[in-house]
């Protein structure tokens, strides 16, 4: 019996130099800081013109694996959990624009690993990052009327307690959620009254975690974001936000 036909597909030049340069940075014949091979070089090893050299770096680069700066040659970088999950920034976003139901999934997510991050601050915090988490509240707490540094110092509350655990995967999964919510705060921010009662709970949650208790650093945690997400609201909508 004939099996279906399995036509050979053949690769652009471009996709072909790609993964070939993606094997020399996976094999470590290229380490992070290292200067890609020059154009000119290239173009001699793999016998394509610049075209298929520069799509191929092009790539590279949209994939977090080499920086391409003007006059200069392309470096390979180091991928860090922080680095990876930049690369989701824009799509993430659009997806999250075009959907309010994409929106809630998300804060559900946060308030899920939230609750947990907290737990492991609770249990692992020491006398110095109950410090950092009192210093990251003194700043928002001087920025008040002042929507932006109060919404910088807010999302660096909620990184400073994911860093914490001392796992840079929950500090990163931390600050891309936080990034992609703050598209959703509104110039309603400043005259709101919200500010006091983030502050407030921010306190209590420093609080909780001070004393070791990870019971209660979680229920102040989930009072926290669950008075909060609701005024996380897709642009062109009437709510203002704060967490």
């Amino acid at each position: 019996m004939i099996s279906q036909p399995e036509p050979i597909v053949r690769r652009k030049l471009s996709d072909e130099v790609f993964a070939r340069l993606k094997t020399l940075i996976e094999s470590g014949e290229l380490q992070p800081g290292d200067e890609m091979p020059s154009e000119r070089m290239l173009m001699e090893r793999f016998q394509v013109g610049r075209p298929a050299i520069r799509e191929a770096m092009q790539a590279l680069a949209n994939m977090g694996l080499v920086e391409i700066s003007h006059g200069e040659r392309a470096k390979v970088l180091k991928l860090t959990p922080k680095s990876l999950f930049r690369q989701m920034d824009v799509a993430a976003k659009i997806m999250l624009s075009g959907s309010s139901d994409s929106l809630e999934h998300l804060k559900s997510a946060r308030i899920f690993f939230e609750r947990g991050m907290v737990r492991e601050a609770a249990s692992r915090a020491t006398a110095a990052d109950v410090a950092t988490l009192k210093d990251t509240l003194a700043r928002q707490r001087d920025a008040l009327g002042d929507s932006e540094t109060f919404i910088a110092a807010d999302m660096a509350f909620h990184s400073c307690i994911a860093q914490i655990s001392g796992n840079p995967i929950y500090t990163a999964v931390s600050e891309a959620m936080l990034g992609w919510l703050k598209e959703y705060h509104t110039e309603m921010l400043i005259w709101t009254g919200r500010e006091n009662h983030t502050l407030a709970e921010h306190e209590e949650i420093i609080d909780c975690i001070s004393r070791g208790n990870p019971d209660d650093a979680e229920q102040a945690m989930i009072k926290h974001l669950e008075r909060s997400r609701a005024l996380y609201a897709l642009k062109g909508k009437t709510e203002g936000a704060n967490g």
